[in-house]
């Protein structure tokens, strides 16, 4: 069946309460530059790929979310050195949850961002 819908993600959304802390994480995580005076409510988009970005989405001015974190892990970002990776994240000071777990063809290890949600580094 033929669909107007495109076979990829286009952006990630990620409920936050404080968009200019989060839009830091995320950008310190990327290793990307940031100017926190373009982080303006509603929503923040930060591009991670050819065409797939994270939306950091803190609502209107003057409501506050109430985020309340998933238990599990709701995405990923791919390293290719996961001991690299890892290292990398506790020099910045991001706070890891889960140690790495490896496996024949594939590790990961689970970091916290500023709500709490999890987000898994892996290879493979």
């Amino acid at each position: 069946m033929k669909t107007p819908i495109q076979n990829r993600i286009h952006t990630i959304f990620i409920h936050v309460s404080d968009l200019k802390a989060s839009a830091l994480w995320y950008a310190e995580l990327l290793g990307q530059e940031i100017d926190l005076n373009d982080v303006t409510r509603p929503v923040h988009t930060i591009p991670v790929a050819d065409y797939t970005s994270l939306t950091l989405d803190a609502g209107p001015e003057g409501e506050q979310k109430d985020i309340v974190p998933a238990r599990f892990p709701i995405f990923n970002f791919h390293a290719a050195d996961i001991h690299e990776a890892h290292g990398y994240v506790e020099g910045i000071g991001i706070e890891v949850v889960q140690p790495i777990t490896s496996f024949d063809d594939f590790s990961f290890f689970t970091v916290k961002d500023p709500d709490g949600h999890l987000i898994m580094i892996c290879t493979g």
